[in-house]
C-alpha cells in the first residue's frame, strides 16, 4: 500500500536510513524497480536530500527514517524544512500497537512542532488515506513538511483498499479587493517605501511581479531570508539581506514611511529586543499565503492573506492607476538614484590579498563567480561567508540558486545531492561552510555510492565563525559592552582535520586549495570530471 501510494504520487526516490522497523518496506521495495532507495549514512543527510529534491523538482519528496531514534536524528533539518516551507513527506515505522505494556513512542507528537500535519497508521486500511492527506498538506500553500508513521502491524497485515493519489493543489488565493485598493492608495503616498521579501515570494513564482511593484514605487528591497531567489540580486533596488532586528536595523526601517512585507514572517530572529520592530509612524502592509503570519506580532495597517504572485500582479495594476504624475516622477527619481549608487559600488570594489596568508572569503567568492558556468545551480550553505557570496554573485534565475531555509547547519551536503537527482543535466556546485560540511559529511558516501556528480566547495576557516560573530553581537547588543575580547570557547575546529582527506577516504576525489589563482581552474576541472568532487578551500577565519 505504501509503495503503491508512492507510485500514484509519482515518487521515484525514497531518501532514507533504514532500521529493523523498516524491513517490511524494504522487502516489498524489491518488486518496485521504478522507485530508487537512496541510502544516507545519517538521517540529516536523508532529510537534506529530500529538501533539495523537493525544491528542485517542485513536488513533494519522501523520506523514510527508523522508528524514534532515527527520526530524532532527522529533526534538526526537519526544522529547517519547516522554516523554509519545503514540501517533504517524512515517515518512519513504529512498534506494533499491541506493545503498549513494553512502551512505544508517540511519533506524530515527537515531530508535531516541525510539521504542518502528522499522524500514524495503526491499521492497514488507514495507510492510503493518511498518505493522501500527507501529500496534499505538504504541497498546499503555505507548503511544508508532513509526517506519517506506520505501526508494524499496519505494515504486516492485509486489507482491501483503493489507491487514490492526492488531488492537485489549486491554492492561488486571490486577495480581498477592498484591502488591495487600500494598500494601493496607501503605497501611492509613500515617500520612502521599503519592501521585505521572503521565501514564499519565490515559492509562488512572484519575482517578476515584486520587481514591477518595487519599480513602480522606487522602493528599496531587502530579503528577510535567502533560501530562494525572491528578488533579482543584481537589481539596483535590491539592498541585500535584512539581518536580525538589531537597533541599527530598526533605525533603518524607521526611516521608511511604509513597509510592504511579502511572503515572509514579520519579524523573526534569535535575540529579544523590547518594543515594536517598526517604530514611530512607519506603517506595515503584509501580503502572505501563510495566514498565521499576517499581523502575528507587529501592528499591521493592512493584512492581506493571498497568493503573493496573484496579489502582487493585482497590486501593480492598481498602483499604475493610483499613482499621480508627480508620484510617478518621485518613484522614478528613487529608481535612478539606486542605479547610480549601484554603479558606484561596482566600480569601487577591490579585494586586497596577501598571497602568504589564507585568502579572504570575498576573494574566494569572486573567483568562484568568474569560474561558475552559465546555467549552473549554486547551493548556498556558506554560513558566515554567505554575505560575501551574495556580493560576488548575481542571482535572477530561480533555477540558479538555492540557500538554507532555516538556522540548522548541515543542510547543503545532502541538499546538493537531492537537487542533482532532480536536475541530472544541470551542473550543481555547493558552497558549504566547514562546520556545516562536517555535520553531515556522510553525504560524501552517498555521493560516491550513487555516483551523484556534485562539486562541493568547502569554505574552510577552521571555526564556527558565525558563532564568533554572534558572540560579538551578544556582547554589543545584549550586554552593552564595547569589549570584544573572547576565548571563543567551543568555536574552533581542530586544525589537523583534513576535510579533503576525509572525502578521499569516502571515495570522493578531493583537492585542497590555498592559492586564490588556482580556484577557478580547479573548479572547471572538477566540473569536467562529471563525478562527486570536493574542493577544500583554506580561507581567512578572522572576524
Amino acid at each position: 500500500m505504501v509503495l503503491e501510494m508512492l507510485r500514484a504520487e509519482h515518487v521515484t526516490h525514497i531518501f532514507g536510513n533504514p532500521g529493523t522497523s523498516e524491513m517490511p518496506l524494504l522487502d516489498a521495495l524489491e518488486a518496485y524497480h521504478d522507485i530508487d532507495y537512496v541510502l544516507a549514512l545519517h538521517e540529516g543527510v536523508a532529510v537534506g536530500m529530500a529538501d533539495g529534491y523537493a525544491r528542485a523538482s517542485g513536488r513533494p519528496s519522501f523520506v523514510s527514517l527508523h522508528i524514534d531514534t532515527g527520526l530524532a536524528n532527522g529533526i534538526s533539518l526537519l526544522a529547517d524544512a519547516a522554516d523554509g516551507g519545503t514540501p517533504i513527506v517524512l515517515s518512519s515505522a513504529n512498534k506494533d500497537i499491541r506493545k503498549l505494556c513494553e512502551g512505544r513512542t508517540d511519533l506524530p507528537q515527537m515531530v508535531s512542532q516541525f510539521t504542518k500535519w502528522s499522524a500514524e497508521a495503526t491499521h492497514p486500511e488507514q495507510i492510503p488515506g493518511l498518505m493522501r492527506r500527507a501529500f496534499k498538506e505538504a504541497k498546499t500553500a503555505p507548503t511544508g513538511p508532513t509526517y506519517i508513521g506506520f505501526a508494524a502491524n499496519a505494515l504486516n497485515e492485509e486489507a482491501s483498499v483503493e489507491i487514490i493519489p492526492s488531488s492537485p493543489a489549486f491554492d492561488r488565493i486571490a486577495p480581498d479587493e477592498q484591502a488591495l485598493e487600500r494598500a494601493a492608495a496607501l503605497l501611492s503616498t509613500a515617500v520612502s517605501p521599503v519592501i521585505l521579501v521572503g521565501d514564499r515570494v519565490g515559492q509562488s513564482g512572484a519575482c517578476v511581479e515584486v520587481v514591477r511593484v518595487a519599480e513602480l514605487l522606487g522602493a528599496d528591497v531587502y530579503a528577510t531570508c535567502l533560501g530562494r531567489v525572491n528578488f533579482p540580486t543584481g537589481h539596483p533596488l535590491f539592498k541585500g539581506a535584512l539581518g536580525q532586528l538589531f537597533p541599527a536595523t530598526r533605525r533603518m526601517l524607521s526611516e521608511a514611511d511604509i513597509v510592504l512585507a511579502v511572503g515572509t514572517n514579520v519579524f523573526s530572529g534569535f535575540f529579544y529586543f523590547s518594543g515594536r520592530a517598526l517604530e514611530g509612524s512607519t506603517k506595515l502592509i503584509h501580503i502572505d499565503s501563510a495566514a498565521q503570519e499576517v499581523a502575528k506580532s507587529e501592528s499591521t495597517e493592512i493584512g492581506i492573506v493571498a497568493d503573493p504572485k496573484t496579489a502582487l500582479a493585482q497590486l501593480a495594476a492598481r498602483l499604475t492607476n493610483a499613482l499621480t504624475p508627480a508620484q510617478h516622477k518621485r518613484a522614478g527619481s528613487r529608481l535612478r538614484s539606486a542605479r547610480e549608487q549601484r554603479g558606484a559600488r561596482e566600480t569601487s570594489q577591490h579585494v586586497p590579498y596577501d598571497a602568504s596568508q589564507p585568502m579572504p572569503a570575498r576573494l574566494m567568492m569572486r573567483e568562484l563567480a568568474r569560474a561558475l558556468p552559465r546555467g549552473a545551480m549554486l547551493v548556498d550553505d556558506a554560513i558566515s561567508s554567505s554575505k560575501d557570496l551574495h556580493e560576488a554573485f548575481e542571482f535572477g534565475d530561480p533555477d540558479g540558486y538555492q540557500g538554507r531555509g532555516g538556522a540548522a547547519i548541515g543542510w547543503g551536503m545532502g541538499a546538493a545531492l537531492g537537487i542533482k537527482l532532480a536536475k541530472p543535466e544541470q551542473v550543481v556546485v555547493a558552497v558549504v561552510g566547514d562546520g556545516s560540511a562536517m555535520m553531515t559529511i556522510q553525504a560524501l558516501c552517498t555521493a560516491a555510492m550513487a555516483r551523484i556528480a556534485v562539486v562541493y566547495v568547502v569554505c574552510n576557516n577552521r571555526s564556527y565563525r558565525v558563532l564568533k560573530q554572534n558572540m560579538r553581537v551578544y556582547k554589543r547588543e545584549i550586554l552593552h559592552v564595547d569589549r570584544f575580547d573572547s576565548r571563543f570557547i567551543g568555536m574552533d575546529l581542530p586544525p589537523q582535520c583534513d576535510i579533503a582527506a576525509v572525502a578521499r577516504a569516502m571515495g570522493v576525489f578531493a583537492v585542497t586549495i590555498r592559492d586564490a589563482a588556482a580556484l577557478g581552474p580547479t573548479l572547471e576541472m572538477a566540473i569536467s570530471r562529471n563525478e562527486a568532487v570536493l574542493l577544500d578551500v583554506v580561507i581567512d577565519g578572522s572576524i
